[in-house]
This record gives structure tokens, C-alpha cells and sequence, in this order.
């Protein structure tokens, strides 16, 4: 069986999210081919789209991986091919901390493994993204200015599949994942705003109307009044 594309994943309700900058470390005088860094960070939003009138931006709760399954996420290039290290035999370690979800890579188990690490190491690679589902969250409008402003809050996360080396961080699925997510929520916007539109000319007709009757009712009491 093929494995699925990045599209595919994205279309099975899969969201992708770029990381910080990973750092590479040495533990003691042997080099352990050691990549750190954070997947996300807790209550820090960050913006997935921006125009003139309109702004939609993201933040991951404390306690979204509460109940995250974590059992059997994988670290890959770029989100596919060849497994780098998995939280199944420790090669990759998951943790929680008050600043975010911490990720610990050990690469040293396979040649290509710590060919990577040395790329990562000389600065050729500095980006991950990670690939997870979201089970609970929830929106918040407000604005600033003249500008609309969304904030999505993502209380759950159901599961992480894969934390990502990744070539070009605009093109690993990020993209295209937020823009899938935005898109559905332009639409919604925009029928919200197609909505509100017709309850408004509904509202204005009901007014002209209400207010030709109480015209048409004056009339016919003051020509009552003549005779």
C-alpha cells in the first residue's frame, strides 16, 4: 500500500503547523546527535491569514495534549519516506512544559539519521512542522481598530502523527493545511456576512413598510375627520 500524500492527510482532516528553529547539542564528550526544539508554544498566536479588514490567527492551549495520543509519533523528512526516530523505542521524546511541547531526537541510530543531524547541525536545516488532528476548539471575534480580528484556540488535540525535518517550511504542508483551514473559515465569514446583509434589508423593508401603514392609517383617519 502507497503511502498517502500530503494532500490526502490534509483532505482526512490532518492539520500541519511549522515549528521554532530547532538547536542540535553534545551531552558530555560524545556527541549523541541530539536535535531539540519546541513543536508548538502554549498561548502565543500566531497569524494564519492577514488583509486589510480581516485577520485570523491561532494559539494552542495548555492543555491541549492532555489526552493527546502520543504512542507511536514518528519524525520524518519533509513528512514522508524514511522514519528518523519514534516515540516507540525512545528515539523520540515527547514532553510538556509550561512553555510548550518539547521535542528530543536522538539520530544517531541510522546513517542517514545522523547524515541529518549534521545538515540540521551546519545549518542547512532549520525548520520542523508537525502533523496532529484537533478534537475540541474554539473561535473568538474581536477587533482592533477597523480590523476584524479571529482568534482560534485550539483546546484538544486528539493526535500527533509525526513532528518533521523540513526542506522549505512554506511548502511542507503548513500552507497549505492553514489555508484549507482559512478557507472554510473566509466562507463561513462570508456567508455570516451575506446573512446578516439580508436579515438587515429584511429589517429595513419591515421598517418602510410598517412605517407606509402607519402613513396610510393617518390618512384615512384625517379624511375621516373631513366628513
Amino acid at each position: 500500500m502507497s503511502e498517502k500524500t500530503l494532500t490526502e492527510k490534509i483532505n482526512q482532516g490532518r492539520q500541519y503547523r511549522s515549528m521554532n528553529v530547532m538547536e542540535v547539542r553534545t551531552e558530555g564528550e560524545e556527541d549523541k546527535f541530539i536535535v531539540e526544539g519546541y513543536a508548538t508554544t502554549f498561548n502565543e498566536p500566531y497569524i494564519l491569514y492577514d488583509s486589510r479588514d480581516w485577520e485570523y490567527r491561532e494559539q494552542v492551549d495548555p492543555e491541549a495534549f492532555r489526552e493527546c495520543d502520543m504512542s507511536d509519533t514518528i519524525a520524518q523528512f519533509d513528512h514522508t519516506g524514511k522514519v528518523y526516530a519514534r516515540t516507540s523505542n525512545g528515539t523520540l521524546q515527547l514532553s510538556v512544559d509550561e512553555h510548550g511541547l518539547k521535542v528530543h531526537m536522538n539520530l544517531g541510530g541510522t546513517t542517514i539519521g545522523r547524515e541529518l543531524y549534521e545538515e540540521i547541525k551546519g545549518g542547512y536545516i532549520t525548520k520542523m512542522s508537525f502533523g496532529f488532528t484537533v478534537e475540541e476548539d474554539e473561535e473568538l471575534r474581536t477587533s482592533e481598530g477597523n480590523k476584524e480580528v479571529w482568534l482560534r484556540t485550539i483546546r484538544k488535540i486528539g493526535k500527533l502523527y509525526d513532528v518533521s525535518v523540513v526542506s522549505i517550511p512554506a511548502n511542507d504542508g503548513t500552507e497549505v493545511s492553514a489555508r484549507s483551514l482559512v478557507d472554510g473559515v473566509i466562507a463561513k465569514r462570508s456567508q455570516e456576512i451575506e446573512e446578516q446583509k439580508r436579515k438587515e434589508e429584511e429589517a429595513k423593508k419591515a421598517e418602510a413598510e410598517a412605517k407606509a401603514k402607519e402613513e396610510r392609517e393617518r390618512l384615512r383617519l384625517h379624511a375621516l375627520a373631513l366628513i
